[in-house]
């Protein structure tokens, strides 16, 4: 049987137009599921030519993996005429961790999963802009922040990169209804990915011109007015973007525009959590020191360690022989009470802005308030 289309774009290891293929909507779906049953004169199926070519993850090949099991879940145990499953010529070729965990499923786990669940484990990218378009078309804008706030950066980053511009051609053709959220999604997914507003649909339009023709709102084509040059160049700044596009009230409620973004990525990376605010906590709770001597209680320490407490000179002289071999000055100042409590205020905060919807994009209010109290 001569190899179809699909077992020699596999060949060429071109994953996007195997994707492309895959997902056409003019295609039926039985004639795809039934390429994925053909074999080559090798007895080969296109999973087992996918599984030779796969030695360079991409996320396009990670969804293609998916798909291609998705569709005839029996090819992972499945043998070509020298007897090797796609598992077996996935490990002999060196292919990437992701296609070997995928074909490493029994077809009873990969039925279990179901698309969804294979996708969201190995092809994480395709799984999460597909739920964002889902999101988009019902014009669930919460949703799509919720995403972004909740999760790594770098995922996000990818997401939003992935094929594209196609997440802001979505959001530009379901967009007739103004509201903040929509505005304030759209400029977050332009500041991480710039290059998105250049990028075109199967009939050649831009977001801004699928924004005209879809009759989006006057907001949105504002914002797809916006050139990527500019961004790269260093003219636009996440704070100035909304400053320009968002009401004051609702740019208030997220970030001070005149404080800029690093701020707020240093304090999202420094991870402020819990544990370290209890560690502080305890520090503060800490009753008050005894003398090391009489035992009576004292705020009274030894000036060289600060570590040892004292209550009386004379208290100290008596205990000098034995203490003096422990007693040595720190190689860096110790935390007052005062330092302590303004650290935990500054954590607790810093806690506040990371769970604040745009952290990462600019710093909040919350932070502003601890570095600035006074402006």
């Amino acid at each position: 049987m001569p190899s179809n289309e699909h077992h020699k774009l596999l060949k060429k290891s071109d994953w996007p137009t195997v994707e492309q293929t895959m997902i056409d909507p003019n295609k039926k779906l039985d004639l795809i599921v039934s390429k994925y049953n053909e074999r080559d004169k090798n007895g080969r199926l296109p999973h087992h030519w996918m599984a030779a070519k796969a030695q360079t993850h991409t996320h396009t090949l990670a969804h293609v993996g998916v798909m291609s099991i998705h569709y005839n879940l029996q090819a992972l145990i499945t043998r070509d005429k020298e007897g090797k499953t796609s598992i077996d010529i996935a490990r002999r070729s060196g292919a990437c961790a992701e296609i070997i965990g995928l074909l490493s499923l029994t077809p009873e786990e990969a039925r279990k999963l179901g698309w969804k669940g294979m996708a969201r484990l190995y092809a994480p990218v395709a799984y999460w802009r597909h739920e964002m378009l889902e999101w988009i078309k019902s014009r669930s804008w919460a949703d799509c922040h919720k995403f972004i706030n909740e999760h790594d950066e770098e995922l996000v980053h990818e997401v939003l990169k992935f094929r594209n511009s196609e997440l802001l051609l979505s959001t530009a053709c379901n967009s007739q209804v103004y509201s903040d959220s929509l505005v304030f999604f759209a400029l977050r997914m332009i500041h991480r990915n710039p290059l998105a507003l250049t990028g075109t649909n199967s009939q050649g339009y831009t977001p801004r011109q699928a924004s005209v023709n879809w009759n989006a709102c006057r907001e949105i084509q504002n914002v797809l007015r916006l050139s990527p040059i500019f961004f790269f160049v260093g003219t636009y700044n996440f704070p100035t973007l909304l400053r320009q596009h968002l009401p004051k009230q609702f740019v208030d409620s997220l970030t001070n525009v005149g404080t800029f973004n690093t701020v707020c990525q240093f304090i999202r990376h420094m991870k402020y959590d819990k544990a370290e605010l209890n560690k502080v906590e305890d520090v503060l709770k800490k009753p008050t020191p005894k003398c090391d001597v009489c035992k009576n209680t004292t705020t009274k320490a030894c000036a060289r360690c600060r570590t040892t407490s004292f209550c009386s000179a004379e208290c100290q002289k008596s205990a000098w022989k034995k203490h003096k071999k422990t007693c040595k000055r720190p190689t860096t100042p110790p935390a007052t009470e005062a330092d302590l409590r303004t650290l935990h205020k500054g954590m607790n905060f810093l806690n506040r802005c990371i769970q604040e919807p745009g952290a990462g994009d600019g710093p909040t209010s919350v932070v502003v308030e601890f570095l600035f109290p006074n402006n």
